[in-house]
């Protein structure tokens, strides 16, 4: 879960995250990323006012 925009959270190693859960899911809170790339990287992404990613 994303809650903030500091610039540590702005380009982390998406990679690294989705093959180290279980479930690779992003809940965004600040709209951080764009929501079809994390579909193509293979996350259940969901940020406010906008579609979810499967």
């Amino acid at each position: 879960m994303i809650m903030t925009e500091w610039q540590l959270f702005r380009t982390p190693n998406f990679e690294k995250i989705r093959t180290s859960l279980n479930n690779p899911a992003i809940f965004d809170g600040r709209n951080l990323y764009d929501v079809n790339d994390m579909r193509q990287q293979g996350f259940y992404y969901v940020s406010i006012g906008r579609e979810v990613a499967k």
